[in-house]
């Protein structure tokens, strides 16, 4: 039997037993089966190469948006409308094939787009290229779910299920569940609140499913059986995404407003090019990118080529802003000018921990060199001996 069938008999198992107390620790158990089941799903057969013609794009500019969604809802109409890129688009399905990059050009900075091949039904299971999709999703900083406005609201479900399937977690955050495995000792269990979806046995239940025999465990927050198993399996990733609903042209204006007031969703039309500044806008607060300006000694600062800085990539503190610029910068900072949000008064002497916003501006003020340090009377060295002994003595003084 292979592993889809195994799964699939599993989750059958799981839709016949009913939910209630009793039953809650052999679902934890088949839930674990099934996560384990799927991260071997996910491992590469032997003597595969890499994952396929055309999915291998470079990484280019300041952030990475990954377009998903079904066959024919208008990702390629899309690519070309914001990047100006080519992407052949008809009317029927599957017309792109491979992934397709483009550049957008907003704010001073870049960011790639890729346009990727529709998702169907059962793509996390290798399906209609399903796998190579899903990962190079998982290479980038959001993800723009484009779906189609006349249709069911369906299609967003199964995409969610198929993107959670292989361990992307959309809009969602890390569980504040601390794990550690360890060599000896047995299972440490702790939790600094009363948790009401999990239990001690029900945990030891699946870390023994998983062979874990020797661990610490600390539950932080009231989390799910699924949030500790995520936490386990340690390879699950959390992105944000933004529902796009495109051809809104063809619904009522009732519906497109109950879209438009869903969490992290926008409406488009890319028949009329409706609404893609809002599109791009909404893009930009969900990536969270900073742009820092440098501002010379004694010179106005310059304000056409940004450092660009983001929290998913390396962070956004003085100390990430120097590694950016050059790694041996960080050593030779004595302390740093901020102008901008970030600073309390204009300008604020910082350290390298201090965290920058949008638009600062920042002037470095190096250490100076131990031959020339200091001037005249505040000189910081000496040219005297080192020891007492070898000094010269003075006279004494007259009486």
């Amino acid at each position: 039997m292979g592993i889809i069938e195994r799964i699939k008999e599993i989750e059958a198992e799981m839709a016949r037993t009913q939910k209630n107390k009793a039953t809650e620790y052999h679902l934890g158990q088949l839930k674990a089966k099934i996560a384990k089941l799927r991260t071997q799903l996910l491992e590469p057969p032997k003597g595969s190469s890499g994952g396929g013609d055309g999915f291998e794009v470079t990484k280019f500019g300041h952030g990475r948006v990954a377009l998903i969604g079904f066959p024919s809802v208008g990702k390629s109409t899309l690519l070309t409308m914001l990047t100006g890129t080519h992407s052949e688009a008809a009317s029927y399905e599957f017309t792109t094939l491979t992934c397709i990059p483009g550049i957008i050009h907003y704010n001073d900075t870049k960011i790639q787009l890729l346009d990727l091949p529709g998702i169907i039904e059962g793509a996390s299971e290798g399906k209609g290229r399903g796998r190579q999709v899903i990962a190079v999703a998982k290479s980038s900083d959001i993800v723009l779910m484009v779906l189609d406005a006349s249709k069911s609201e369906g299609h967003r479900q199964i995409l969610t299920k198929e993107l959670e399937a292989v361990g992307l977690r959309l809009n969602k955050r890390p569980p504040q569940i601390y794990f550690k495995k360890k060599k000896t000792g047995g299972i440490s269990f702790n939790s600094t609140l009363t948790l009401t979806h999990v239990d001690e046995k029900l945990c030891y239940q699946i870390l023994h499913e998983y062979k874990i025999h020797n661990a610490e465990l600390l539950f932080r927050e009231d989390a799910t059986v699924d949030d500790l198993i995520d936490v386990i399996e340690g390879n699950r990733k959390y992105m944000k995404c933004v529902y796009v609903y495109n051809k809104i042209d063809v619904i009522g204006i009732d519906d497109v407003d109950k879209l438009a007031r869903q969490p992290n969703s926008v409406v488009i039309s890319c028949n009329l090019k409706l609404n893609f500044d809002r599109l791009l806008a909404k893009m930009w607060e969900e990536m969270g990118l900073v742009r820092v300006y440098t501002k010379p000694q004694g010179q106005q600062p310059d304000f056409g080529d940004p450092v660009v800085l983001s929290a998913d990539r390396g962070g956004c503190s003085v100390g990430d802003f120097c590694n950016h610029i050059h790694r041996s910068l960080m050593k030779e900072v004595k302390y740093v000018l901020v102008w901008g949000t970030s600073a309390r008064h204009y300008p604020q002497h910082c350290g390298l921990g201090h965290v920058l916003n949008d638009e600062d501006v920042v002037q470095i003020v190096k250490k100076k060199d131990k031959e020339g340090e200091g001037r005249g009377r505040f000189k910081s060295h000496s040219t005297a001996p080192a020891r007492i002994s070898d000094r010269e003595k003075k006279a004494p003084l007259k009486q």
